[in-house]
């Protein structure tokens, strides 16, 4: 896609600071962090989201992003790690190349991932009877 900001970094014409890259994925320091060592992974090719990604390059991605999360604990000492992403304008997806935030997480940092609204059990149950037998 010519007008995406994710293709052209792949394709080296918006720079990038590159961790990681194979045939079918690349990974790059977010240039907004969260925190020290916050990385996005994305397949070179451009999907717009989770729902377009064939799976076995899913399949690639998840295993890409355990690998740099190992290195990012090694490297950083980090105390934990959130891999996030997100689907669609509603989900806060900016971006329409499908990525995978990796967040290096620190028990002494105040950055906090809270949820805007907690479901009540009645809600929670309610769902669960829409999508138990997935």
């Amino acid at each position: 896609m010519t007008d995406c900001t994710f293709c052209k970094i792949v394709n080296g014409k918006v720079p990038s600071k590159k961790i990681y890259e194979d045939e079918e994925s690349f990974a790059f320091l977010d240039i907004n962090p969260f925190t020290e060592g916050h990385t996005l992974l994305i397949p070179k090719e451009h999907y717009e989201n989770i729902f377009d990604v064939p799976e076995k390059e899913l399949k690639n991605l998840i295993g890409v992003s355990r690998k740099i999360s190992e290195t990012l604990k090694t490297k950083l000492k980090c105390d934990g790690i959130n891999i996030l992403n997100s689907n669609g304008k509603a989900a806060q997806q900016e971006i329409n190349h499908f990525h995978i935030h990796i967040i290096p997480r620190y028990l002494k940092s105040k950055f906090k991932l809270n949820a805007e609204n907690v479901l009540k059990e009645k809600s929670l149950d309610k769902s669960f009877k829409k999508i138990r037998e997935i």
